[in-house]
């Protein structure tokens, strides 16, 4: 039950995300395979950081990806376990912004739908996630 609202959780921070990029005359909930298949995955792997948001471990960075903020709440035989799951959930973060600038017939729009995301990601931050912003780290 607790994965399914996780879940749901990601999935409007995803739509919500995407939403705001309407204004801009792109359309960020423009759905390719590619998309769909991004976010799948990025789904899936939510539950297995969300805890780690929780501890405070990970934070959303102000550039719309995922940062290691405090190792030491990650035991050392993890480590490399979530190392490795940020750096897929980084590599779908880009893929996906690159993939909906793309599927807009606008690829150069690729960094404002970065942006857009990122603002998006740290506004829906749940109480007790880390985010980065200009004055750096902060708890939500």
């Amino acid at each position: 039950m607790k994965l399914m609202i996780m879940l749901r959780q990601v999935f409007v921070m995803v739509a919500l995300a995407l939403s705001a990029f309407a204004f801009a005359q792109g359309n960020l909930e423009i759905n390719t395979p590619a998309i769909s298949a991004l976010q799948k995955s990025m789904q899936q792997r939510h539950a297995q950081l969300a805890p780690l948001y929780a501890s405070g471990a990970l934070g959303l960075t102000a550039d719309g990806n995922v940062a290691l903020r405090d190792a030491s709440g990650v035991p050392m035989a993890q480590r490399g376990q979530v190392n490795a799951l940020v750096a897929a959930e980084n590599a779908d973060r880009a893929a996906l912004y690159r993939e909906i600038a793309r599927a807009n017939g606008h690829p150069e729009w690729e960094a404002e739908v970065r942006n857009t995301f990122a603002q998006r990601w740290v506004e829906r931050a749940q109480p007790g996630w880390w985010v980065q912003g200009a004055g750096g780290w902060t708890v939500r």
